[in-house]
């Protein structure tokens, strides 16, 4: 078991705005959708069903909270889940949120 997690105020604040920009559905879709592999905004747009002016707004959002990385490949950016903190985090928790789906369709 860890012991007690200790972070500074501005830490704080910087963990729960990453939990704010989290909380958002269409937010949480696009980090989901790079966290297997890069992906373009078209090609997340196109995923989502989304105008591409809508992904690359929270797209901007999601880089300057450093929850998504871009890398650019010719023409387009790709996005992409880089630091492995937020991706075990986020497998995690989707494990999580399967475990207990399949536990109430096993109670069914």
């Amino acid at each position: 078991m860890r012991g007690r997690i200790r972070i500074g105020d501005d830490q704080v604040v910087e963990l729960a705005e990453m939990f704010r920009l989290m909380s958002d559905p269409t937010r949480l879709k696009i980090i989901l959708a790079c966290l297997d592999a890069a992906a373009a905004v078209g090609e997340m747009a196109e995923r989502l069903g989304i105008s591409a002016s809508l992904v690359s707004h929270h797209l901007r959002l999601l880089r300057a909270a450093r929850l998504l990385q871009a890398e650019r490949r010719g023409r387009q950016v790709f996005y992409a889940v880089q630091d492995e903190h937020i991706r075990s985090m986020l497998s995690d928790m989707v494990d999580h949120v399967a475990e207990v789906d399949a536990e109430a369709e096993a109670g069914s």
